[in-house]
């Protein structure tokens, strides 16, 4: 293994950087790739292979970030390549339908029952946006209630209070987000059901859906309380709101069925992304069929893509999901998940630092602080200050976390014993030196 300098980002990154800032705005693709918020420069990546990266100046990395969480069988799985190779030959897109793109559709709906009919589309995006639109021509109604610290990727109208790299950079809001559209979204407090029954007495018979993260992981990685899911559920059916579930993080990703099959609590609607593009851009989104039957052709809500249903991304995504049928994949993601957490909150306390963690399946999070999070406010309140310093730390010591205290951290299938020992070795360096 190629040991990490102490001095990153190497010269190679630093190089690029200062290239790519000349014509990509901001020299990064996505905010939160800049790496402000732990104060350096961003890694420029070469390749990856099972759990592990490698930067272009030749540093290796465990990671845990995955691409943001679809690299749940590591990087380069033989699988996932072999598929898509296949699906290359016959070529890459033909903007028409493919046998592949009804093969992953069936056995998306087989991990999740609440799916009666789904539309694949290219993001995560494109899935809560669809979402969306349906439930808002389905009721005939025009607002929304979103939480606050909930990402649901960058749509006009839930910019609005969002987490992600909107928390990460201190911009709540964007500009350039019309007042009109802005103002049809209501926002409420994660786990206080009491807010969104206020925001419904407010605007009787207005309000279309309520759309929320069962398992938010753009505020960092914060555990729902059963009793609010299960209150917004009732809600919704006493209202006639849809219930949307955004599981474009934690779909297949916490659990086979997603975070609504942990919880028991059926959505309305449903979005996804990451997994089921197996590494490639990918989304969907689904749910009741009488809401589904009102997306064009069937119905007056349009939504249309060229790339939608890409054999390329279809491929990718059913190898991956094939490979997720064994349930012996989430008990062994489980227990690496909190062999982790379980150490990295013994070598805290034995440090006399504070810090509460939270874990799903293979999906992680922390924030430092004594007060246990239960929402947006609360993991603003942490001490997100601490990050940067434990962030280099740990990279330093061959650990690749996301560069953001508010995002959450991913294990893969290949990630091995050697992997968490070395990363549970970071853990107490960086910890030790906070």
């Amino acid at each position: 293994m190629t040991k990490p300098s102490s001095h990153l980002p190497g010269a190679r990154s630093t190089e690029l950087f200062a290239r790519a800032q000349q014509s990509i705005v901001g020299g990064v693709n996505s905010p939160v790739r800049a790496f402000r918020s732990v104060g350096m420069g961003p890694l420029f990546i070469q390749r990856g292979h099972g759990s592990r990266i490698v930067d272009v100046d030749g540093n290796e990395f465990i990671d845990y970030v995955g691409s943001w969480g679809p690299l749940i069988l590591g990087h380069a799985h033989e699988a996932v390549l072999e598929a898509v190779q296949r699906v290359l030959r016959n070529g890459t897109s033909f903007g028409a339908p493919t046998e592949l793109e009804v093969q992953l559709a069936e056995q998306v709906k087989d991990f999740v029952p609440s799916l009666e009919r789904l539309r694949f589309v290219n993001s995560g995006n494109e899935a809560t946006q669809g979402a969306l639109r349906v439930a808002r021509g389905f009721t005939g109604r025009d607002y929304v209630v979103k939480f606050a610290g909930c990402y649901h990727g960058s749509v006009d109208s839930l910019l609005v209070k969002a987490g992600s790299g909107a928390t990460t950079l201190g911009v709540a809001d964007s500009k350039g987000v019309p007042a009109a559209s802005a103002g049809t979204t209501l926002v409420a407090e994660f786990n206080d059901l009491d807010s969104v029954i206020q925001l419904v007495e407010e605007y009787p018979g207005e309000i279309a859906a309520v759309i929320l993260e069962y398992i938010p992981g753009n505020m960092g990685v914060i555990a729902p309380e059963l009793p609010f899911l299960r209150g917004l559920r009732d809600l919704c059916d006493r209202e006639g709101m849809l219930l949307i579930c955004d599981e474009v993080m934690t779909g297949f990703r916490v659990a086979r069925g997603g975070a609504q099959s942990l919880f028991d609590v059926p959505p309305d609607l449903s979005t996804f992304g990451k997994v089921i593009g197996g590494g490639f851009p990918v989304g969907a989104y689904g749910g009741r069929a009488d809401v589904m039957a009102h997306i064009a052709p069937e119905g007056p809500v349009y939504q249309a893509g060229t790339l939608s249903g890409n054999p390329v991304a279809m491929a990718a995504g059913l190898a991956t999901l094939k490979l997720l049928e064994d349930e012996s994949v989430y008990s062994d993601l489980a227990a690496k998940t909190q062999r982790l957490t379980d150490a990295f909150s013994q070598i805290a306390g034995e440090g006399g630092v504070a810090l509460q963690t939270t874990c799903f399946g293979g999906m992680f999070g922390f924030f430092f602080g004594d007060a246990r999070v239960r929402n947006y406010t609360d993991a603003l309140a942490s001490r997100g200050d601490l990050y940067p310093h434990f962030f280099r730390g740990m990279l330093e010591h061959g650990v690749y976390l996301a560069p953001s205290p508010y995002e959450a951290a991913f294990v893969s299938t290949a990630h091995s014993d050697a992997d968490l020992e070395q990363t549970i070795e970071a853990f107490r360096y960086a910890v030790g030196h906070l």
